[in-house]
């Protein structure tokens, strides 16, 4: 017989959890937005059932905390910083539901904390953020139907999917795993049940208004979701498992392996276990990236929390040492702590701090490069949706006009009317002939110098002077998914 759950250590968890949403909330307004996050900013004040990139959640989010806490960098962030320690609180649930008592469920906080990713995606706005709290929720309601037997949690879990979905299609794959593994090891008798099939009905209803969309709109995530494969898929399989621990955090590989070890001895949760690797398959198979098999590694990490507390126990100065330069790595690596002068040192291992930094800059250099008589006439023309968003941002402080890009779902709001015969700024991070050859006398104006070698850093401004075929006409050509 499968033993009750410990108590829960409220206290000591919500501690670990409210510290680390203390640490994101003084870290979130240093550098400035990410690059996403632009993006989410104008998709926001778009609002719709889908993009051609996503479904509508986080854009909903970022409208909802913008209109709460302000528009700047910390007033975006604050709904993320509560979803990730939620998050930490929820990895502390699991370890209780495999047994661990309140100082198991105390390690499983800390580790989870002071992770690479957790605090990662927790500083920004972005799909993975809410993606991780949904798989956390999705996998404790699904070891609580595995250690209870009560198949009533297939409809909170069909709830939670239906809400993730969302947010993003890739919550299908863990639970597509978790599925096959019970099919493998058991028990398969939860799966023969009207609850499952309730849950189902659940988180399709929830699902169903962004599947119209992407029906509606010709399944452009399918388009986005070949051009990830196509263009990344080499290096991500290389990758794979390097970054399945880099991203983590080295230190934290025996606790997820002992995670797994136990599991499968335990043989109730064998098939959590079994979900990991058959994920990790999964992802391999279609060329996706790392980071969407991580979230499983946090049900691992509670898992493991218990065999590692015997060794923290007997090696209390050494534990607290690792978990020290553990978290000092992680943030140094995931957080805006550093100067922006010394930013290039993470860049190599995290582009994404770069990708927080330089976006005024941009729209200064723009701004300088269009003189004041030309601006009312001059259509902008940006390459990337990090691009288009800053403009739009800091544009209006410049007197700058009404920002374009063919990226993404920008492609789908505005688009220049036909009336705009005036000069045309193209901003690109390298020279396209096959877009230049839409504008007749295109000239290089000058240069982006950011502060940080990340990726716009060289950006070109050119100057060109009306395309040749009308706006409306022309912009369906100019569109770029991926």
């Amino acid at each position: 017989m499968i033993p009750a759950a410990p108590a829960f250590a409220a206290r000591s968890v919500f501690a670990v959890a409210g510290a680390l949403a203390a640490v994101l909330t003084a870290l979130s307004g240093r550098y400035g937005y990410h690059r996403d996050e632009l993006y989410f900013l104008v998709a926001g004040d778009h609002l719709a059932w889908g993009y051609v990139d996503q479904p509508p959640l986080t854009p909903l989010i970022a409208r909802v905390s913008t209109e709460l806490f302000g528009n700047t960098p910390m007033g975006l962030r604050v709904i993320s910083t509560l979803a990730s320690a939620a998050t930490v609180i929820v990895v502390a649930l699991l370890a209780r539901e495999f047994g661990s008592g309140r100082p198991g469920q105390l390690v499983a906080a800390v580790c989870a904390a002071v992770s690479g990713f957790l605090p990662g995606v927790g500083h920004m706005v972005s799909t993975a953020t809410y993606d991780l709290l949904a798989w956390m929720l999705i996998a404790l309601f699904a070891v609580k139907l595995l250690r209870t037997d009560d198949r009533r949690w297939w409809l909170a879990l069909g709830l939670t999917a239906g809400i993730a979905l969302e947010n993003k299609y890739l919550v299908v794959l863990p639970i597509a795993a978790l599925l096959a593994a019970l099919l493998i090891v058991g028990p398969r008798r939860v799966l023969r049940s009207w609850w499952l099939l309730a849950g189902i009905a659940i988180a399709g209803l929830v699902a169903l208004p962004n599947v119209i969309w992407q029906f509606q709109h010709d399944w452009p995530q399918l388009t986005i979701a070949g051009g990830i494969a196509e263009d990344d898929g080499t290096e991500n399989r290389i990758m794979f498992i390097p970054l399945q621990i880099l991203q983590l955090a080295p230190i934290l590989l025996p606790v997820w392996v002992a995670g797994f070890r136990r599991l499968w001895k335990l043989q109730w949760p064998r098939a959590v276990a079994l979900a990991y690797p058959l994920l990790c398959i999964a992802v391999l198979a279609v060329g996706g990236k790392s980071y969407y098999a991580l979230p499983l590694l946090y049900v691992l990490l509670a898992a493991g929390a218990e065999p590692t507390l015997a060794w923290f126990t007997r090696h209390r100065a050494l534990a607290a040492t690792a978990l020290a330069f553990t978290a000092a790595s992680s943030f140094i690596f995931t957080l805006p702590v550093l100067p922006t002068s010394a930013v290039d040192f993470v860049i190599p291992v995290n582009q994404e701090q770069g990708e927080q930094i330089g976006w005024q800059n941009l729209t200064t250099t723009v701004a300088n490069a269009i003189p004041p008589a030309e601006r009312a006439t001059t259509t902008i023309l940006a390459g990337n949706y990090g691009e288009a968003g800053a403009l739009r941002r800091y544009g209006p402080a410049h007197n700058l006009p009404l920002a374009y890009s063919p990226h993404m779902s920008f492609a789908d709001w505005e688009h220049p009317p036909a009336t705009a015969t005036g000069p045309v700024l193209l901003i690109q991070i390298e020279r396209s002939p096959t877009l230049e050859s839409n504008f007749p006398n295109c000239h290089l104006l000058t240069t982006v110098q950011n502060p940080v070698a990340n990726e716009e850093d060289g950006t070109t401004l050119v100057r060109c002077d009306a395309p040749i075929t009308p706006w409306p006409t022309l912009w369906p050509n100019l569109r770029r998914y991926y």
